[in-house]
């Protein structure tokens, strides 16, 4: 094992960020559907819309980044190992068995998480944003011609992606406490340094 410096400041900052913009979104999001009462009503619908808004132009930025940066390769699907990798999360991580595609300075996630992150940031997220959008501009329909489109079922599925990003947020948080320490993976995302595996004994296990 040796520390690396894994994470710039850019990716800490829009990794920070985002988080705190689904919690946000989140509360609100619950707010305004009469969960329970936090913000008030226009409070937190207006929190809502800005945050919204903020995640949007986020989200722009890290597309950017990741396509002038090459960082984009880190999400490149790939199945293999993937089962070994289901399989450690599963079983072996319980067992104390050593992570089969161990992190690298050259490779940061391993097939589980390349497939899963590229689902999220190219599906999910997309199709979240772009209900909020429709959602948003609901009195601009008729104008638009969208007669026809049912308000019911894009606030169901706005909300249905909400519940699955917040998902994935609490399993993230605890995949953090996965690793060398409990809150190594943390630590990282503050600092940027991280323990890796040597190179020339994991560089092609993920590829």
């Amino acid at each position: 094992m040796k520390t690396a410096y894994l994470y710039n400041r850019f990716e800490r900052f829009w990794h920070w960020v985002q988080s705190g913009l689904i919690i946000m979104l989140a509360l609100t999001g619950f707010e305004i559907h009469g969960v329970y009462q936090l913000f008030g009503f226009r409070t937190a619908h207006e929190i809502h819309i800005f945050c919204g808004w903020a995640w949007l132009v986020l989200y722009a930025f890290i597309l950017f980044w990741l396509a002038t940066t090459g960082e984009w390769k880190q999400y490149i699907p790939t199945t293999k190992r993937i089962y070994e990798v289901a399989r450690y999360y599963l079983i072996g991580i319980f067992q104390g068995q050593a992570h089969p595609v161990p992190k690298t300075e050259r490779i940061k996630h391993n097939p589980l998480q390349r497939l899963t992150y590229l689902l999220i940031a190219m599906f999910l997220l997309p199709i979240q944003m772009a209900s909020g959008f429709v959602y948003y501009y609901y009195n601009s329909w008729p104008a638009w011609g969208w007669t026809n489109l049912s308000l019911a079922l894009i606030a169901f599925l706005h909300a249905a992606c909400a519940l699955a990003i917040l998902t994935f947020l609490v399993v993230h948080v605890y995949m953090t406490t996965t690793g060398h320490s409990v809150f190594g993976h943390i630590k990282a995302m503050i600092t940027g340094w991280e323990a890796v595996a040597e190179e020339e004994g994991s560089a092609s296990s993920a590829e």
